[in-house]
């Protein structure tokens, strides 16, 4: 039976990664301080005999007994919000995070995963983004503490696995949205979910004429678990590359959550990427794997989500 460890295993993905291996059979070790991660995305596993929490800051030294098959490094803040508010954890998590999981994976022969981002190619010069560029990246602007701690912990992956033959993937993670996500986490999907059902005008920075690329995080841990299956050790894209402009997404939300929430023009952040496509040609080639959930159906499952919670008041 494979025993995996997932960092930042309370998290949004984090928590979905744990129910699948779980509904898969196998043992889910989860690693989590609670710094953006919940107790409630991870309560319908707690009286799973084959599920653990460990509530642990993984920039510290990690000690699990028990041997490990895979582990999984998500943890970090994953939000604007978070990682502004949370600059040096965040730089900690990428850089010391990252060393900690790779020595363990390294002492208990484990194949390695870690959660990289989209963000590592900055505001990008071309469109779509395969993984072949190298970025448009800020390295001190606000949001460099976020980008520059996944291209430190990309180089740190591909340093275990040239020196020390550690079998390592790479996942570079694009917008991915789902149940679980906080609903004033700061990113796109959850604000104007929770905009538009509670009567609030949408917020939309710059003139929304900036694109994004939205996927169902269904999708997302799919592609992870053929990655894992796969014997790739480069980085491999992630995501849905059906682009839109922020100022569609919004008045899609609008319509799909029959919402009377008028739209707000904001000043666009610092570094804000103006294009965000995935190229997902190398996922399709070696991994065989291509989005399939549609955007109507996945923001449909995502809106209950929220509409329940803030039904039961627990926002």
């Amino acid at each position: 039976m494979p025993r995996y460890l997932i960092t930042g295993g309370a998290g949004f993905i984090g928590s979905h990664l744990c129910e699948s291996f779980l509904n898969q059979g196998h043992e889910v070790l989860c690693m989590d301080n609670y710094s953006t991660g919940a107790t409630e995305n991870i309560a319908p596993f707690l009286n799973n005999p084959r599920f653990r929490f460990i509530d642990h800051n993984v920039s510290r030294y990690i000690e699990v007994e028990e041997p490990l098959d895979y582990i999984l490094h998500f943890a970090s803040p994953a939000s604007p919000v978070d990682y502004l508010e949370l600059p040096i954890p965040t730089l900690k998590v990428g850089a010391l995070g990252a060393h900690n999981t790779l020595g363990l994976a390294k002492a208990k022969n484990a194949i390695y995963l870690l959660a990289s981002t989209s963000e590592v190619y900055g505001d990008p010069l071309v469109r779509p983004q395969s993984e072949e560029y190298w970025g448009n990246v800020n390295p001190i602007g606000p949001r460099g503490v976020y980008d520059e701690a996944k291209r430190f912990a990309e180089a740190m992956t591909m340093a275990y696995h040239r020196y020390h033959g550690l079998n390592t993937r790479i996942v570079r993670i694009f917008n991915t949205y789902g149940p679980r996500m906080r609903m004033r986490d700061g990113r796109v999907v959850p604000n104007f979910i929770a905009q538009a059902l509670t009567g609030e005008p949408l917020t939309v920075y710059g003139q929304g004429g900036q694109t994004r690329s939205f996927q169902y995080v269904d999708d997302l841990v799919a592609g992870i678990q053929k990655l894992l299956q796969s014997n790739e050790n480069l980085p491999v894209n992630i995501g849905n590359p059906h682009e839109m402009t922020v100022l569609e997404f919004a008045k899609k939300i609008i319509e799909i959550t029959g919402s009377k929430s008028a739209i707000v023009y904001k000043p666009l952040p610092q570094d804000d990427p103006q294009v965000r496509q995935p190229d997902i040609t190398k996922a399709k080639r070696v991994l065989g794997w291509e989005p399939k959930v549609g955007l109507e159906q996945g923001l449909a499952r995502t809106i209950d989500y929220f509409r329940g919670k803030l039904q039961k008041g627990t926002v």
